[in-house]
């Protein structure tokens, strides 16, 4: 999932939507996937993901033949990761919950519907959660993102510079310790251990040098925001005009749906 926050040029329809309207929508679907507890309804929400993932994935909107953004490979990349992680959380939650019937026998281990459904609940909820953000975050730019929090929902400049900066410097901090490990792997160490407790304690002594460049990297982008007049930044500011289109309150309408689906199933 390296670089999953980036943003991706674009010109499809999901590029050209408000800012604001792609980050509210985001958050209702969200909320739809943590409403819901409908297996097949998040599972629906998923597959709703993965196609919006399709329509943003075009530069020029819809047309055969047109070279894609990328976005619908970023996000099948980030649905396989989150699959892995989620096959560990599925059987935490089958070992850890006893209540319910039993469904299977292991030898004097009993697992339970009850696990089951829980577990399976978890996993389609962090799926379902996990993308509709990543995937309207890919095709905002944080520019505009900051210009209409500052605009129209009246945040302050530092407010709204700080939200963008946390976001573009995760995919930043994902490079550096994509780096740090190929600087290790060239030294001659294995890191593609099958053991993971083992491999986690290989990786936790790498997070100190990747702290230290990351302060540097705070303390640069500091001292270059306060260059360009970082406090004198206001409201009046920002000069862009963006307007709600018809795509924008329909989009608005799907998401609203899809929130109203996940509470009355």
């Amino acid at each position: 999932m390296k670089g999953f926050l980036d943003y991706l040029p674009g010109n499809s329809v999901l590029h050209r939507m408000h800012p604001l309207v792609k980050i509210f929508v985001s958050i209702l679907i969200c909320a739809a996937a943590f409403c819901s507890s409908n297996v097949f309804f998040l599972t629906g929400v998923i597959v709703f993901n993965i196609l919006m993932a399709a329509a943003g994935n075009s530069s020029k909107g819809l047309g055969c033949g047109v070279k894609g953004t990328g976005l619908l490979k970023r996000t099948l990349g980030i649905l396989k990761g989150l699959i892995k992680m989620s096959v560990f959380l599925f059987v935490l939650q089958v070992l850890a919950i006893r209540k319910g019937e039993p469904v299977l026998m292991l030898g004097s281990f009993a697992i339970t519907d009850v696990a089951v459904t829980r577990g399976l609940l978890l996993v389609l909820r962090l799926i379902g959660a996990t993308l509709p953000l990543s995937i309207l975050i890919s095709v905002t730019n944080l520019n505009d993102l900051s210009n209409t929090m500052v605009k129209y929902l009246h945040i302050p400049y530092k407010y709204a510079f700080t939200f963008t900066s946390a976001i573009r410097f995760i995919p930043i901090f994902s490079i550096e310790m994509g780096g740090i490990i190929e600087s290790q792997q060239a030294r001659g160490v294995d890191f593609e251990v099958k053991n993971p407790f083992k491999k986690i304690g290989m990786i936790l002594p790498l997070c100190f040098p990747l702290l230290i460049s990351s302060v540097r990297k705070i303390e640069s982008t500091a001292t270059a925001a306060e260059l360009r007049g970082f406090y004198l930044r206001s409201r009046a500011c920002c000069t862009k005009s963006y307007k709600v289109h018809l795509r924008d309150v329909i989009f608005i309408l799907i998401g609203g749906i899809v929130l109203a689906g996940a509470i009355i199933v």
